[in-house]
């Protein structure tokens, strides 16, 4: 009964915040999907493409608009999540949000290519002392029984705010302003981060040792759960042997590997969906309230799906699944052209199982790396790797290849077939090893404290989830 009190006090504390925080981000973040195809409808100001980046037919300068937020994520995902374990997390998280909320709002004084870049790079930055940092902070509160559905609510908001993306981008289209409608749309998305990361300071709760938001029952309790078939550390510290080991772990490799093949799909359907679903011959205006329904969808089937993986203590299958649902979707984007609705319906299954895949890779590695530091260097590692394939997905759907875009749903359609078969390879290995373990060291107590000080995953009393 204090373990459920407890419970529910850090849900009432922890996942507002993040949730709120990554709906922010992921708004700022893809925003320039909705900024390329919106104009005043009342008075026909230019869009984003005409204005800053000199019409920019060929629709290259806007790809490498966008994937230069991927380029400075990537790099500097690895140096800023091992980084962080060394500062309070209300205090990082914080400074990452108001950063890039800096950034966001900056893209609306962009008059030229170079300055949108710069812009995004430094936003790449910021939300790399985010993105990773969060999965290893829930794992500082939260059980491997707990993660997968907390996972799905943090990374859900990627869907709610592809969802709130359409629709603040038919209000500001509407709006009457003296300047270009696209500006004002990142001012209204980049301004409630900077907002939001002045409240985490004072909100979020540091590590549970630490925290005041705790009493001296209750940081006993979090503690034993910190430490529930692990260990966690004791304060600020690094264990160099143990990122040594993070980077000669071929699985963390291999959930790069599916974590690819997921973004490159994830970050073209953030980018073009609108303009995909321009091609269906809608109309500027409802092309932005026709992104709405895919999203919300994808939220529903992310947390139904990740609720279920959590009762079952199974990743690598509801990843394979969904995975497989997304390349289904492109599939009969590729084999049926002219059928709207079948189309449409194609959108659906793409944003559900992707999103889905994304949110749950992300809960297995939380846990199946064992120590604090392995997992600070192993996460950002698969999800520096997989940001990668968000690089490609911003090249893919230049505009000479519109309407059918083939070549770029061909692409995105054979890597969720890969990322699907590569996560049924990665579940089977962790079902081996677990077999192994238990026929030479016995079926150990999942309740117990398990000694990952020195062995990180490979302690012979650690169990990964399959």
């Amino acid at each position: 009964m204090e373990e459920k009190r407890l419970l529910r006090k850090l849900d009432y504390r922890i996942l507002p915040i993040a949730c709120l925080l990554y709906l922010f981000a992921y708004l700022d973040r893809t925003n320039l999907g909705n900024a390329r195809v919106l104009t005043g409808t009342r008075d026909g100001k230019p869009d984003l493409t005409t204005d800053a980046l000199g019409g920019d037919p060929t629709g290259v300068l806007y790809d490498w608009v966008n994937s230069a937020f991927f380029f400075s994520y990537i790099l500097f995902q690895v140096p800023a999540t091992i980084l962080s374990k060394l500062f309070a997390p209300r205090i990082w998280l914080a400074c990452a949000a108001i950063g890039w909320g800096v950034s966001s709002t900056l893209m609306a004084t962009g008059f030229n290519f170079g300055s949108l870049m710069a812009a995004r790079v430094f936003m790449g930055i910021f939300e790399a002392g985010f993105g990773p940092g969060i999965p290893l902070y829930f794992s500082f509160f939260y059980t491997r029984d707990e993660m997968g559905l907390r996972m799905a609510y943090w990374f859900g908001f990627a869907a709610v705010a592809g969802a709130f993306g359409g629709i603040i981008a038919f209000g500001v289209q509407n709006a009457i302003i003296p300047f270009s409608n696209w500006r004002l749309l990142f001012i209204v998305e980049g301004l409630p981060a900077i907002c939001l990361g002045i409240i985490t300071i004072f909100v979020l709760p540091d590590r549970p040792e630490s925290t005041p938001f705790l009493n001296e029952r209750e940081r006993e309790i979090a503690l034993s759960r910190m430490n529930r078939g692990t260990s966690g550390d004791v304060g600020a510290t690094v264990n160099k042997a143990h990122i040594g080991m993070a980077f000669r772990d071929w699985r963390i490799y291999a959930g790069g590997a599916i974590y690819f093949a997921l973004n490159c799909s994830l970050a073209s359907t953030s980018a073009f969906l609108p303009t995909i679903l321009e091609t269906f011959g809608f109309t500027a205006a409802r092309v932005q309230l026709m992104t709405v329904p895919p999203y919300a969808v994808t939220a529903v089937v992310l947390v139904g799906t990740s609720y279920i993986s959590d009762k079952l203590q199974t990743r690598g299958v509801p990843i394979a699944l969904s995975t497989a649902l997304a390349g289904i979707g492109y599939l009969i984007l590729l084999v049926v052209p002219n059928n709207v609705h079948a189309r449409y319906f194609a959108t659906f299954c793409v944003t559900s199982g992707c999103y889905t895949s994304i949110g749950l890779i992300i809960a297995w590695f939380a846990h199946n790396l064992g120590s604090e530091t392995k997992k600070a260097t192993g996460i950002p590692m698969f999800m520096a790797i997989g940001q990668c394939g968000s690089v490609l997905g911003s090249h893919l759907f230049p505009k000479t290849e519109a309407p059918r875009y083939i070549k770029a749903i061909a692409v995105c359609c054979g890597l969720q077939f890969f990322g699907a078969l590569c996560a049924l390879v990665l579940s089977i290995s962790y079902r081996m090893d677990n077999a192994r373990r238990n026929k030479q060291y016995g079926i150990p107590d999942g309740e117990a404290r398990v000694d990952v000080a020195k062995l990180a995953d490979k302690a012979p009393n650690f169990r990964y989830i399959i």
